[in-house]
C-alpha cells in the first residue's frame, strides 16, 4: 500500500488534465540520528531562545521574524504582512514547455517526487501524457505550488509513472567563475593522459546504486548497539600521514599496475566478478574431491 500522498492536484497539459498525487521519492527515515542529553541524569534536553544581548528567555508570544537590514539592524515582519505575498496553492501543475534531457544542467535539480495517476478516471489522461514524452525523449517542465512558493518541476516518465524533481532557482547556485577561474593550467604529458585513461578503462562499469554502502551510517549502527549492550568501543589510532612525495608519473604507473605504492597512492583494490568467484569456488571443490579421492 503506497504512502499517504504528500500533495493532490491535476496534471494539466493545454485542455488536457488529469488527476494526480506525489509522493516524497527519498527518505532520511532510516539514518541514525541522536538527541542532546543531560550526561547526569540521561534526559534529553530542550532549546529555547534566548535574547543575543540580553540574555533573556524569550517565550513564543514575544517572537518574531526580521530581515537585517545591516549589521544588527533589523525590520519585523508581521505575520499577516508575510500571508499578503503568499502564492496560494491552485493545487495544479501546469506544464509550461518540453525540453530535450540533456539540456538540463544537473546542478539545478534538487528535490524528486513520484508523481501518479489519482483514480481509475485519471489513468488514460495520464498515460497520454507519460507516453507523448517517452515518444518525443522530452521533458516537462511546470510550475507547483509546494508549502506557499512556486517550484519549477521537471517531470519525465519512470516506468508506469512520472518523475518530478523541484528546480533551483538560478539565484541559488554559486557562479563556477569564482570556484574555478584561479586554477592553473599546469604542464600535463600525452603520456599521463594516456595513463590515466587506462586506469579509468579498467574501472569502467554500469551506474548500480545498489553498490553503494553506507559506511559511516553502518559504523554508527554498530556503535549504538554495542554501546547499548554495554560492549567495550575501540577507538581508532591517530592517523600517521606520511611525508614521502611520489612523483605523479610514478603513481600512474603503480595504479595501472595494481601495485601498492606509498600510503596514499594505492589504488583500490577491484573485486572479481560473481562468474570469476564461482569458477574459483569450483575448481577449490574439484581439488578437494581429488585429494580426498
Amino acid at each position: 500500500m503506497a504512502p499517504r500522498a504528500y500533495w493532490k492536484g491535476s496534471l494539466k497539459l493545454s485542455l488536457v488534465s488529469c488527476p494526480v498525487v506525489l509522493y516524497p521519492a527519498s527518505t532520511s527515515v532510516e539514518k541514525t540520528r541522536f538527541h542532546l542529553i543531560n550526561r547526569e541524569t540521561g534526559n534529553r534536553l530542550k532549546q529555547q531562545m534566548v535574547d543575543a544581548e540580553t540574555g533573556d528567555i524569550v517565550e513564543g508570544e514575544q517572537k518574531g521574524r526580521g530581515y537585517e537590514l545591516a549589521k544588527g539592524q533589523y525590520v519585523e515582519i508581521e505575520p499577516e504582512e508575510l500571508e499578503a505575498v503568499r502564492i496560494e496553492s491552485n493545487h495544479t501543475i501546469d506544464i509550461d514547455s518540453f525540453v530535450p534531457r540533456e539540456e538540463i544542467d544537473q546542478r539545478y535539480l534538487n528535490h524528486p517526487y513520484y508523481i501518479a495517476p489519482d483514480g481509475k478516471a485519471a489513468l488514460d489522461a495520464f498515460a497520454v501524457i507519460r507516453d507523448a514524452m517517452k515518444d518525443r525523449d522530452r521533458i516537462a517542465l511546470a510550475r507547483i505550488v509546494l508549502t506557499h512558493r512556486e517550484h519549477v518541476i521537471a517531470i519525465e516518465p519512470m516506468g508506469k509513472g512520472l518523475l518530478g524533481t523541484t528546480l533551483r532557482f538560478p539565484y541559488e547556485l554559486r557562479d563556477e567563475a569564482e570556484f574555478f577561474d584561479d586554477i592553473k593550467s599546469p604542464r600535463i604529458t600525452k603520456d599521463m593522459i594516456e595513463l590515466a585513461s587506462h586506469i579509468l578503462q579498467t574501472k569502467a562499469a554500469h551506474f548500480d546504486p545498489s553498490e553503494f554502502k553506507d559506511q559511516y551510517e553502518t559504523a554508527l549502527k554498530t556503535l549504538v548497539k554495542r554501546k547499548a549492550a554495554g560492549k567495550p568501543i575501540k577507538l581508532p589510532e591517530p592517523e600517521q600521514r606520511s611525508d614521502n612525495v611520489v612523483s605523479l608519473m610514478d603513481a600512474l604507473k603503480q595504479s595501472l599496475k595494481g601495485k601498492s605504492g606509498p600510503k596514499g597512492t594505492r589504488a583500490p583494490a577491484r573485486r572479481p566478478s560473481p562468474q570469476r568467484r564461482a569458477a574459483k569456488k569450483a575448481h577449490r571443490s574439484a581439488a578437494r574431491q581429488r585429494k580426498a579421492g
